[in-house]
């Protein structure tokens, strides 16, 4: 149980908590049971104009995009540091409302989403330009300036952490945003409009509408007083929005799916590849863009490795995100749980061998699929080359070095990748002909907000994390001052 209430979630616009224009709410589930948590104002199109027209009122009155980058910093330590005072409250309603076990959300999400506010809080002083030599008798400069308004639509496998990922360097820059949250995972949005706030973030510097996609995101997205979209999502949606924001001219990040893989050589420590491996596709349910759900591994090692995999993934503990033990929660909802069904079954149809699990896992009512290892499936197959989003590993060999850079770069996805070797020339050797956006080398998701990630191919464009993030929320604007 929750140590607080759970209040009916409303609009956050202006600095204010208003309901929908039209009254309109949605239900908010608990994944773990199937139950409803509470309900949230559904923003319309009349609502997302108020929200957008607040936050360019007040970047255009400078008091937010007027402060100095080090007035900025001072504010976004703060909101690090409320992070981390409400950090239990803050990883039960991540917990409850996506399905996350509770370990999980004070290791990954709390901290994560602290260090994004602090790492951006330190640079947010460094936007600086540089003066440049020319044959001009004249002074030249340039100097890194704030987009303007923001329109950040994040999903709903890691509310908080995704949210922070652009939050924290927009409002570095001295942006103003509007934040559209996941329909299925609004929570920590709305919480953290009150730290943002309390924070001493001004109001109308960050609004937060929830709602649904195809209403309040559209509206969102085709609305003309926003300057840029960052987004991170589905590579079906991504679509849509870069050909919307094209249209519009407006630029755009984003973030996509996934299909990463994970390759084992026959020189790599097994005991340790094992952990990483299981890691990379159970972390979060599977559940993650930069998850390593296509194993490939050297025919010496094959067998042996299928045989470990075999004993020790049914015995990562699943269940109930509250119980501290919990590895492995639910999925966040009962439509992602039957797409994970329905790849399984199709695996089957395409030849797959099931090693363990390949089915629901009946438990209090909530979304629950039991960790999966399939091998034997062909490459071309459709469980290999698609993104599945669930707790499920594919499994195939290769004999060669090249064959396995081949498999690794087969799918139209390049987000993440991972090896495992004993040699660190084979090490770089590979990660430098991996098509990948980021290549871990004998572990899985080690992440720091200093180090850029994001994706290449249908995984998308543009970088999350690092200075790379922050600069792409600023223009550039030269000055040419004539000394004649």
């Amino acid at each position: 149980m929750t140590t607080f209430e759970i209040e009916p979630g409303r609009l956050f616009i202006g600095g204010r908590w208003h309901d929908a224009a039209d009254g309109a709410r949605g239900e908010v589930v608990d994944p773990s049971r199937g139950t409803v948590l509470t309900t949230v104002a559904e923003a319309g199109p009349a609502d997302v104009d108020a929200a957008v027209r607040a936050a360019r009122e007040t970047f255009d009155a400078g008091q937010w995009s007027g402060l100095s980058g080090r007035e900025r910093g001072r504010v976004l330590h703060r909101v690090a540091e409320l992070i981390r005072e409400n950090a239990e409250d803050l990883a039960e309603l991540e917990s409850l409302d996506v399905g996350k076990p509770i370990t999980l959300c004070r290791a990954v999400d709390i901290t994560n989403a602290a260090n994004d506010y602090e790492h951006y809080a330190a640079l947010a002083h460094s936007l600086d330009g540089a003066t440049r030599d020319t044959p001009l008798n004249a002074l030249a400069y340039t100097r890194r300036e704030p987009l303007g308004v923001v329109a950040a639509i994040t999903p709903y496998n890691f509310p908080l952490i995704l949210a922070g990922t652009k939050l924290a360097p927009a409002l570095a820059a001295g942006n103003t945003v509007v934040h559209k949250p996941a329909e299925e995972t609004p929570l920590s949005a709305l919480y953290m409009a009150r730290l943002l706030q309390e924070a001493g973030v001004p109001d109308g510097v960050v609004n937060v509408v929830t709602g649904t996609g195809p209403v309040t995101g559209e509206a969102l997205l085709r609305h003309p007083g926003v300057d840029k979209v960052a987004f991170t999502g589905s590579t079906t949606v991504g679509r849509h929005v870069a050909g919307v924001a094209g249209q519009a001219l407006r630029p755009v990040t984003m973030e996509l799916g996934g299909n990463a893989a994970h390759l084992v050589f026959e020189d790599a420590d097994l005991e340790k590849a094992v952990g990483a491996v299981i890691k990379a596709f159970v972390f979060n349910t599977g559940q993650f863009c930069m998850a390593g759900p296509r194993l490939l591994v050297a025919r010496k090692v094959y067998a042996t490795l299928l045989g470990i995999l075999a004993e020790a993934v049914p015995g990562v503990p699943v269940g109930d995100p509250r119980k501290p033990e919990t590895v492995v929660g639910p999925m966040a909802g009962e439509r992602h749980l039957r797409k994970v069904e329905e790849y399984v079954d199709l695996a089957r149809q395409e030849g797959g061998r099931i090693v363990c699990g390949g089915e629901r896992l009946d438990l209090d009512g909530g979304y629950y699929y039991k960790p999966t290892v399939i091998a034997d499936l062909p490459n071309d197959s459709r469980a290999v080359q698609e993104e599945i989003f669930g707790p499920v590993l594919t499994v195939q060999p290769f004999d060669s070095e090249d064959e396995a850079v081949a498999l690794a770069n087969s799918t139209p996805y390049g987000l993440a990748s991972g090896v495992q070797t004993g040699s660190l020339a084979r090490a770089h050797r590979v990660a430098d002909r991996l098509q990948a956006g980021i290549v871990w080398i004998n572990d899985w998701a080690m992440l720091d907000p200093a180090v850029p990630f994001g994706g290449v191919k249908d995984s998308g464009f543009g970088r999350e994390y690092g200075p790379e993030a922050l600069a792409s929320y600023t223009k550039v604007k030269s000055v040419v001052v004539s000394l004649d």
